[in-house]
């Protein structure tokens, strides 16, 4: 079905489909497993099914149920055809989720190639890029990256806008380690001053290098982009498009001032970009590649604008480079033996890197900061949302929508169940807009789902709280349970057990949260309850029934069984929410491409939801 991008029509008719299977088993999929024993949850399914998946083991249910990929299934008993039904539509309903070229599916903790020889390490990451970065994010920026600078390629921008950006990893990965102009916003001002220490960390790092090969006598520059320009701010779901624009220009005294340790580098400057006086084409004044010493390229026109990598994996990454500018090829090869900072190849002549060397050693010595010494943007940018919570990429994307300088987008959802629906305009866990925000009613057009006018228009488009929070569930962790028959198997039941306790001693307190209790599969259920009751104000030594909690914890393979039959679903309700923005995206003219980029064991939310205004090729799949 997802062998290539689907058709119009095609989309409609998945859309149409999932809607109708996951109204079927609506019981299922808003079903919460702490209740299993309350709401007599393994009494509701067909006695069929009781007795089918009540017979197997963990690993059983691994292959037999949750694995798609297992083709030699062998079956204890024989399946009633309902079931047999139920995952083979889940999984047909599902988009896949193993990235273009991965053949095998890493579970639990075995870890992508690239952390092989070093588990916290990638070897397809520079260090600079690797410090502070745990080894989930190395693996994300560094393919996400590579479709940024892909897409870059394909709509000749040089300006990326990162939303979302925290502590700014993969903003400084864009930045020094691709060349682009990035403007990031971030709404904890306290994430933004950890990006900005970084960001001048990495500048004295390469300050260092610059330094140190000036001393050995090398004329070579060193090789990165501009600093980020940062900025604090909440993104309104109600904004305009120029709202959002004027927040992206806005500075404060901390962003204004040079990176601490790095060359004089100038401002950037966005458009003022009103719907009144900007055109689509229109230029940005913005800083010049050579007053950052950003690698450049020619563009046939006498002007010069930034270069980047096409091939932004494997040893490219390596490290930042030093690229020696001269003219003569003998004493190109000669510093080319020297240890390089960033490998990255040149794609221009001799002639146009001397005029470039002479460019960038003119600007870095230049202090004016002029309108008119300022290279212009060219009309563009690119955004992008790593993980970007909620309603937050349901934003990005009607910014890409509306705004005629979003020329391209790449969008990486999580936590589906903080999206705003007509239903549930107010979800739990949504951070509250600061008190200067505007936030007037939303109409049925402005909630994260539905986004498109077909899945809104589907009788039973309607996804519950519960079920887009089964959705950010991370269905291979589980396989690798399972398969190892994890003693972390048996919280799901002793959660459920201590429910029944808690409703005994409070019957109006209902799915209260303990929060998680370290070490608690190690736990016995008595030391489990002891911790777990005063978290939801009840005293630690209330009596426990021994004879009842044990005839519950007896029956923890059924939890399991019902846990995996909640999990199936999982992916096809995620299909469902993303397939919604592709539709939304079509209803307004615009191709887009649903690619799984990360290796889903390592980072589960691993869709990235790609579209140029221009349109699409290939070549935007495969991001290394």
């Amino acid at each position: 079905m997802f062998s290539a991008t689907l058709t119009d029509e095609q989309q409609r008719h998945l859309a149409k489909n999932v809607t109708n299977f996951l109204t079927f088993y609506k019981h299922i999929s808003d079903s919460y497993i702490i209740e299993f024993f309350s709401e007599n949850l393994w009494e509701s399914l067909p006695i069929s099914w009781q007795e089918s998946l009540s017979k197997l083991s963990p690993p059983q249910i691994a292959d037999l149920l949750l694995d798609k990929t297992v083709t030699n299934r062998r079956y204890p008993s024989v399946w009633p055809l309902s079931l047999l039904a139920f995952r083979a539509s889940a999984h047909a309903l599902a988009y896949p989720r193993v990235p273009p070229g991965q053949t095998t599916l890493h579970t639990g903790t075995g870890k992508p190639e690239e952390f092989h020889s070093n588990q916290c390490q990638s070897s397809l990451l520079g260090h600079l890029f690797r410090k502070h970065v745990k080894p989930k994010k190395q693996h994300e920026i560094r393919r996400l990256g590579t479709m940024v600078n892909n897409l870059c390629d394909l709509t000749s921008c040089d300006n990326v806008v990162d939303v979302g950006s925290g502590q700014g990893h993969f903003t400084r990965f864009l930045s020094f380690g691709l060349g682009f102009s990035v403007t990031a916003i971030e709404a904890d001002a306290n994430l933004v001053s950890m990006a900005r220490k970084f960001d001048g960390q990495v500048r004295c790092t390469l300050e260092k290098e610059r330094l140190k090969r000036t001393d050995v006598g090398q004329l070579s520059q060193v090789v990165s982009g501009p600093s980020p320009h940062h900025v604090v701010g909440w993104v309104n779901p109600k904004a305009s498009w120029e709202d959002f624009i004027e927040q992206l220009n806005r500075r404060d005294d901390e962003s204004e001032r040079p990176a601490p340790t790095g060359g004089p580098c100038k401002k950037r400057q966005w458009i003022s970009m009103s719907a009144s006086a900007h055109q689509p084409d229109s230029e940005a004044q913005c800083l010049s590649p050579a007053e950052c010493g950003t690698p450049s390229r020619s563009t046939g026109d006498g002007t010069v604008s930034p270069r980047r990598v096409t091939d932004c994996h494997g040893p490219f990454l390596e490290d930042l480079q030093v690229h020696n500018c001269s003219s003569d090829p003998a004493q190109a090869a000669a510093d080319h033996t020297q240890t390089p900072l960033v490998k990255r190849p040149c794609r221009c002549g001799p002639s146009v890197c001397a005029e470039q060397s002479a460019s960038r050693h003119f600007n870095r010595t230049s202090s004016s900061d002029s309108a008119g010494d300022r290279e212009h943007m060219g009309g563009g940018f690119i955004l992008t949302g790593l993980h970007a919570c909620g309603d937050l990429s349901a934003t990005l994307l009607r910014h890409f929508v509306s705004c005629p300088h979003v020329q391209g987008i790449t969008s990486v959802a999580c936590c589906y169940m903080k999206i705003t629906t007509e239903e549930d305009p107010s979800p739990p866990g949504v951070v509250a807009p600061p008190p200067t925000a505007q936030t007037a009613t939303a109409s049925r057009s402005d909630f994260g789902y539905p986004m498109s006018d077909w899945v809104r228009g589907l009788p039973e488009h309607r996804l519950s709280y519960k079920a887009r929070e089964g959705a950010c569930h991370a269905v291979e962790d589980y396989l690798h349970r399972l398969r190892e028959e994890s003693e972390q198997l048996k919280i799901h039941c002793y959660r459920a057990v201590l429910e029944t306790v808690v409703r005994a001693a409070r019957p109006d307190l209902r799915r209260a949260g303990i929060q998680t209790i370290k070490k608690a599969h190690t736990l016995p259920f008595a030391e489990y309850a002891r911790l777990g009751l005063p978290r939801v104000g009840l005293p630690a030594d209330l009596p426990l029934s021994q004879a009842c909690v044990e005839a519950k914890l007896c029956q923890h393979g059924r939890v399991v069984a019902y846990f995996s039959l909640v999990l199936l679903l999982a992916p096809v309700v995620e299909t469902l929410v993303l397939l919604d923005r592709m539709l939304f995206l079509q209803e307004h003219g615009i191709q887009s491409q649903l690619v799984p980029l990360f290796d889903p064991a390592f980072s589960p939310r691993n869709l990235v939801l790609v579209a140029t205004k221009q349109g699409l090729h290939e070549g935007v799949k495969d991001a290394g």
